[in-house]
């Protein structure tokens, strides 16, 4: 079971926490110095060269602040953009548009970065059957345009959080007695639960790949932190018997030799604690 985070009560949910927590009791600044029948547009202008995303967010976003907004899109997510594009303009009530505007910015300007770095990566192993993983090193409560940033950048998503996957850690295997011990548990888990959950389990050396398949039981085997000779040793201990993930400290130098691996994903969770926001700026016409 993988959780669809993107289902549209769920980016309510999101988009309502995010104004409570700007908005508050109310836009001070716009409702003391602007007129309430003020109108006014605005266009969202590019200001670095990326992939844009956060856009249907923004969108549902100035929807909720406003509904009378009219919006004229010029870009859609995922396209590549340059400095000085033009993404959208925005039109309506003054206090609308700028009660509206940094959390539409804030939302796209890191959007756009993991979008940007996503693709950057996934583009470097196109020519692998290997799919680009992100992970749950995330912002506590920012998950959801986290997690759509890198599928818009052409990355897919592992498990959503905790609930929807079981992946045993090495701190899980340690604390619950070893490899076996920790396989079985969580298969009987599953079992008294009646949970649809795959296991991933972590590996650190190759003989716990050995031990992994000996025991099997599992859907997926993570191969953490291995140079690209262990990598390959513990594939072909695998055979294709389940699938695989490579992880740890992977960046634009390393990606692609491991890829050419054969193993069938890589996360890199630098793709969404680790990147820097993609300016742009939302200004009146």
């Amino acid at each position: 079971m993988i959780y669809n985070y993107l289902q549209k009560p769920a980016i309510e949910h999101f988009i309502d926490e995010a104004i409570r927590e700007d908005i508050g009791e109310g836009d001070h600044s716009s409702l003391s110095s602007i007129p309430a029948d003020a109108k006014n547009t605005a266009r969202l202008i590019i200001k670095a060269n990326g992939t844009i995303a956060g856009l249907d967010l923004a969108y549902m976003i100035f929807e909720r602040i406003d509904p009378e907004l009219k919006i004229d899109k010029f870009l859609k997510d995922g396209d590549k953009v340059k400095t000085g594009d033009i993404a959208f303009e925005v039109s309506g009530k003054s206090q609308s548009i700028l009660t509206a505007e940094r959390l539409v910015l804030n939302c796209m300007q890191r959007m756009s970065a993991i979008a940007t770095k996503t693709r950057k990566l996934a583009n470097l192993i196109a020519h692998t059957n290997t799919k680009l993983l992100d992970t749950r090193k995330t912002t506590p409560n920012f998950r959801i345009p986290e997690k759509w940033a890198v599928k818009i950048g052409g990355g897919t998503n592992h498990r959503f959080a905790l609930f929807d996957m079981i992946m045993i850690k090495d701190n899980h295997v340690d604390f619950a007695g070893g490899i076996e011990a920790a396989i079985m548990a969580a298969n009987k888990y599953i079992s008294e639960t009646e949970k649809d959950l795959e296991i991933e389990i972590e590996t650190r050396n190759l003989e716990e790949v050995k031990e992994v398949v000996r025991v099997g039981k599992v859907n997926r085997i993570m191969l953490d932190n291995m140079s690209v000779d262990e990598m390959k040793d513990a594939l072909a201990l695998i055979s294709n018997k389940f699938q695989t993930e490579a992880s740890g400290g992977i960046t634009e130098e390393t990606i692609v030799p491991i890829a050419e691996t054969g193993v069938d994903y890589i996360s890199v969770g630098a793709i969404t604690h680790s990147y820097k926001s993609l300016d742009m700026s939302l200004k009146a016409i």
